[in-house]
């Protein structure tokens, strides 16, 4: 019998305010209530991977996803691996997304020349937990006339 249906999905990473991340994910279409996730991770593959020592909860105690504080992943693709078992057999995945909502931009400063009726407007790029490339940013702005 292959163990497929336990196999969890859509694993994705939130980090905001630059330390904290939340992991979450599906737990698998067949898996039954025994059924427990176990996530690990580590800034790289084989060096001081940890369990996580947070997990989020369903209604049937099933582990479906990790609160983490003090997160810093700076440049480092961090690993991660959640495994699962059930009745003594075990679900291994991989592979996710991490996003991070970034803290707004800091020392907005607007200069307008009347004569050429344009204006310039300058911020400091936020900090981040895991994007060091600051063209990565990209940012809206809504300009009201008062």
């Amino acid at each position: 019998a292959g163990m497929n249906g336990t196999a969890i999905s859509d694993f994705a990473c939130v980090i905001f305010n630059v330390s904290f991340m939340n992991c979450t994910w599906h737990v698998g279409r067949t898996a039954t209530e025994d059924t427990q996730y176990f996530l690990y991770w580590g800034p790289l593959k084989n060096e001081n991977v940890t369990e996580c020592q947070n997990y989020i909860k369903d209604t049937c105690g099933r582990h479906i996803g990790c609160r983490f504080q003090n997160v810093t992943i700076k440049n480092n693709i961090p690993y991660f691996l959640v495994n699962g078992s059930r009745s003594g057999q075990s679900i291994h995945i991989s592979g996710y997304i991490i996003v991070e909502k970034l803290t707004p931009p800091l020392n907005v400063t607007v200069n307008c020349t009347e004569a050429s009726r344009r204006c310039s407007i300058w911020w400091q790029p936020p900090r981040t937990s895991h994007v060091e490339n600051m063209s990565c940013f990209k940012y809206e702005i809504v300009i009201e006339n008062k």
